[in-house]
């Protein structure tokens, strides 16, 4: 009985041991009293002094463990170009998720950016003024953005928001530019991608981080008045993703002054405003076979600012991507010549344009995406919300029906949480991190996420949302979507490289180093990185087992009454992660990277353990508001889905015995992270989208809203709220009907009846009346004569002709 006490004591110390994690010192200890309590013999005494010995002087552990260790271990060559762009940018929250023990303090006390008196005056007038210039129809339908825009552009120096005030531009903050961004993505796609390029990847932000002062003088102000419109050629033919294998070729020569100059050719696509730009921002692989910079032959990738006048330009076709009339062009240079000053930076940057580069897209990924996306949700949000309340079928507005309530939900939902990864991401940037993988994971899961709405939108808009015109709210965003999906490396790659693939050699707590000391032989770095490695695998271990067993109840996590248990799961899943991070290490080791299938699942997961801290963050910064429940809820439960998904699908496919799978994949599916919302969660979030008040309006905060009724979102706003105040008049006439009181027929025949047997009364009969004609009117959809729809541009078969030939009426 006695051996048994302890043999219990023991094995619950070695629990608590494990789940919090000790220092090796502890764990000798600990085993010292294991074996005093069992009464071992000196021979296991001995045995263990020895390994003792071994484990806990580092000179003796290098040379008996580490060191053979090391010559056993085959990581694969990392070249410098996948060096750049795993030390691009710093690790931020991502990091906690890798180490299993996330620090949740840490990441709530990220800051949390608002709107200043001063941005919201440049949002209430600037950017309202912009919106109110042209509506998105009109820009589809002339193929550009009206002269007076672009000039009103200009003037408010909507292209210079990031260039500080000293150089003539805004100087806004990363916050302030993504709020104004999402405001005009409401509007228009078109505003998005030409103010977009302007203040993100380009020559101005190059400049401000890595240009001469020079260089910044000269062109900033420009750049911040419109003077100088710019565009950066980086994509070519056979080189997408795989931007380090530009063939765009310099080569350094000296002119018959004597001067350094540099003879370009090069042959881009895919590029933004490159059709009219006057500046062009050029990445390509610099040669010297003179070695006239002293920097040897090969240089390496560099970026160099191109006037579009200078001679061997071509410039001035266009792409058509899927008809959304942004400038998006080829750029070819043929014998372009100019000097070594032109490279961003002077001749000292020559070279470093692949860092630069990575560091600047770190940065970017995480800033202009989400704010455009978020932009686009919260109009499908409020559009599909609206038109669920006014559209009417068997008698009753088909947001009664649960089959719409689905879609709603997720587009209220969703639309909650990517505001929220947005504030999150961006104030991160401002506070002076870079950091990559959040920002791959918001590159990837913002466009995604938001195609998906946008389908959620056009299915509920049905018929209204396919026919094209001034009406149709939503079509140019669903043709248009595919595009961030491709822009800044294709998301499938975003997805299985980035996300996990140089995440996880970036985050990872210990890796990297391991790596880089396996690379350049150094046992003592080595040594300390694997041990402290091995140390993680264990506690990371005790802790999965242990959090899956009381799911989550044992993790000590900050929070409160509503917000405590979602906590819990995360330190849950996070210790999952990395206890199958550190698996599939061992298992594939460098190969794990060519598992993109696992990689990706893995980059969901991560994904989505980011996306639910920032939707906890934004719940806190906000003062906890009771009526953003109904969207927290939501949201959390469908994260922990999606992990419990990717998790899923990782076990499925683990290299292991089908019998330890199958084990595994019961007790997850027994015991999961988390299950999709129920129906009665998303029901009420589907309802707050329908109906005016707090809810509505903070969701859907910081959207271009018309306020003339002879706008498409004006008379659906309109509608919706006359048809809200006329619900319980009608409710009234739908009672007396059934009572027999009034006879069952039209509207317009019942409220008639109504009237007359004094059932409601006539302000009551008005009010109907005007909430039927604004219902009819906000679900008509438009139409064009023959003549109308060919003056679009549009080139489409003269059916008048074709009839008349075959002598068909």
């Amino acid at each position: 009985m006695l051996l048994l006490l302890q043999l219990t004591i023991l094995s619950l110390v070695l629990l608590t041991l494990g789940f919090i994690g000790v220092s090796l010192w502890i764990w000798l200890i600990y085993g010292a009293i294991v074996l005093f309590t069992l009464q071992s013999p000196i021979w296991l005494w001995s045995l263990y002094a020895a390994i003792g010995l071994v484990l806990a002087i580092p000179q003796i552990r290098r040379q008996v463990l580490t060191k053979p260790i090391m010559k056993v271990i085959r990581v694969p060559k990392i070249s410098e170009t996948e060096r750049a762009a795993i030390n691009a940018g710093t690790v931020w929250v991502e990091g906690e998720f890798f180490s299993g023990v996330p620090d949740f303090e840490r990441m709530n006390q990220a800051a949390y950016p608002e709107v200043t008196p001063e941005l919201q005056t440049f949002l209430d007038e600037q950017v309202e003024q912009v919106c109110r210039m042209a509506t998105d129809w009109e820009i589809q339908r002339h193929k550009d953005l009206p002269i007076e825009v672009w000039q009103y552009l200009k003037q408010e120096r909507f292209f210079g928001m990031m260039i500080p005030v000293e150089y003539g531009g805004l100087g806004f903050s990363n916050f302030a530019y993504s709020t104004v961004m999402a405001k005009l993505a409401s509007r228009s796609f078109i505003h998005t991608a030409t103010v977009g390029v302007t203040n993100s990847l380009g020559p101005a932000k190059l400049l401000l981080n890595y240009g001469t002062s020079e260089q910044k003088e000269y062109y900033l102000p420009r750049l911040a008045s419109g003077e100088e419109i710019p565009c950066f050629a980086l994509t070519e033919p056979t080189a997408g993703s795989d931007a380090a294998s530009i063939t765009a070729k310099g080569i350094v020569f000296r002119d018959d002054d004597g001067k350094l100059m540099v003879r370009l050719n090069f042959r881009k696509r895919y590029i933004t405003l490159g059709a009219i730009a006057t500046l062009i921002g050029l990445a390509f692989k610099l040669y010297d076979p003179d070695n006239l910079l002293g920097k040897g032959e090969d240089v390496g990738i560099t970026c160099i600012l191109i006037p579009a006048n200078t001679e061997g330009m071509i410039l001035g076709k266009r792409h058509d991507p899927m008809g959304v009339p942004f400038y998006n062009s080829p750029v070819e240079g043929q014998d372009v010549v100019v000097s070594v000053d032109q490279i961003i930076g002077g001749v000292e940057q020559a070279g470093q344009g692949w860092k630069m580069l990575m560091q600047a897209l770190a940065a970017g990924r995480g800033i202009s995406f989400p704010a455009s996306c978020t932009g686009v949700a919260k109009l499908v949000a409020r559009v599909t919300g609206a038109y669920a309340k006014v559209r009417q079928q068997f008698g009753s507005s088909i947001g009664r029906f649960e089959g719409i309530e689905e879609p709603l939900a997720r587009i209220g939902g969703l639309t909650y949480v990517l505001d929220a990864a947005r504030i999150y991401t961006v104030g991160a940037v401002d506070a002076g991190e870079k950091p990559a993988v959040v920002s791959a994971i918001a590159k990837y899961q913002f466009t995604e996420t938001t195609r998906k709405l946008v389908n959620d939108g056009m299915d509920i808009l049905g018929g209204s949302g396919i026919c094209r015109g001034p009406r149709n709210l939503l079509a140019n965003f669903y043709t248009a979507m595919p595009i961030p999906i491709t822009v800044e490396g294709s998301n499938i790659l975003t997805r299985t490289l980035m996300i996990f693939g140089q995440g996880v050699m970036r985050c990872h707590p210990y890796l990297y180093a391991e790596v880089m000391a396996i690379e350049t032989g150094d046992a003592i770095a080595f040594d300390q990185a694997l041990w402290k490695h091995i140390g993680s695998i264990f506690r990371n271990t005790f802790r999965t087992l242990l959090l899956s067993l009381s799911r989550g109840y044992l993790a000590s996590v900050p929070g409160n009454k509503s917000t405590k248990r979602y906590y819990q799961k995360l330190a849950w899943s996070s210790a999952m992660f990395a206890f199958l991070t550190d698996f599939l290490l061992i298992r594939f080791g460098g190969a794990l990277k060519r598992q993109e299938k696992l990689t990706g699942r893995l980059a969901d997961w991560l994904s989505w353990m980011y996306l639910s801290i920032a939707t906890l963050r934004r719940f806190g910064a906000e003062g906890y508001k009771a009526e953003d429940l109904i969207f927290v809820q939501w949201a959390m439960n469908y994260s922990f889905a999606q992990m419990q998904q990717a998790l899923e699908g990782i076990l499925v496919n683990l290299p292991i015995p089908s019998i330890a799978k199958s084990i595994l994949l019961s007790l997850v599916r027994i015991n999961p992270l988390g299950t999709l919302p129920t129906d009665t969660q998303g029901s009420r979030v589907a309802q707050a989208l329908q109906t005016t008040g707090e809810e509505r309006e903070h969701l859907t905060s910081g959207i271009y809203l018309p306020k003339h009724p002879d706008e498409a979102l004006g008379r659906l706003e309109q509608a919706l709220k006359l048809c809200e105040q006329a619900e319980a008049v009608m409710s009234k006439v739908k009672q007396a009907i059934r009572a027999g009181q009034l006879p069952q027929g039209k509207v317009e025949t019942s409220i008639e009846a109504a009237l007359k047997t004094e059932v409601i009364t006539k302000a009551e009969a008005d009010l109907l009346r005007a909430a039927e004609s604004a219902r009819f009117d906000a679900i008509q959809v438009d139409a064009f004569t023959l003549q109308e729809y060919q003056g679009n541009g549009l080139q489409v078969p003269q059916f008048s002709t074709i009839l008349a030939q075959k002598n068909v009426t």
